[in-house]
């Protein structure tokens, strides 16, 4: 067992999560170029040592002729800290490296049908019952809050990727 864990500390990047590339990944349409309106759905492996196991999940909505998306996700230190695991912010660039991990695209939505699903995402947003919460397994953790809103909203026909470890706990 020993032996194990020293191969996968071994095999992770040197780096720590204050060095680690946060740059964005180029993947997202630029909000000063796309005037539509846009939901994408984000993943990328975890930070260290649980990236060979799971990954972090985040969305971005942009409305109309945003120059911003507004970017939702859950943070478990947030709650170490006293604050709210789910936080957002706003940007330019939604599909920034996790912690050194290039994020995927998970799902895109562009045009009418994602101006018609953001207020139904912003209204389910607001009532995420896990919003102060974390736990890193089974849930509520990263994983747990976009696949909560996969089922708020089944018009997305979101689809998390097979580790997305805490995805469950939304059932």
């Amino acid at each position: 067992m020993a032996i194990v864990a020293c191969f996968l500390l071994s095999a992770c990047a040197s780096d720590d999560w204050r060095s680690a590339s946060r740059e964005p990944a180029g993947i997202a349409p630029s909000p000063l170029e796309n005037k539509q309106a846009v939901i994408e759905f984000y993943a990328a492996d975890a930070f260290s040592w649980r990236g060979w196991f799971a990954v972090h999940t985040w969305v971005a909505l942009k409305s109309e002729n945003a120059e911003e998306y507004e970017v939702y996700e859950v943070v478990g230190w947030r709650v170490e800290s006293g604050l709210p695991a789910l936080r957002q912010y706003s940007t330019s660039t939604p599909d920034r490296y996790w912690y050194g991990a290039k994020p995927q695209k998970v799902l895109s939505i562009q045009g009418q049908k994602a101006s018609k699903l953001i207020p139904e995402l912003e209204a389910a947003i607001a009532r995420y019952p896990y919003a102060n919460e974390y736990t890193l397994f089974p849930g509520p953790n990263s994983n747990t809050f976009p696949a909560w809103l996969g089922k708020q909203v089944p018009e997305l026909e979101l689809n998390l990727p097979f580790n997305a470890i805490g995805s469950g706990y939304a059932d």
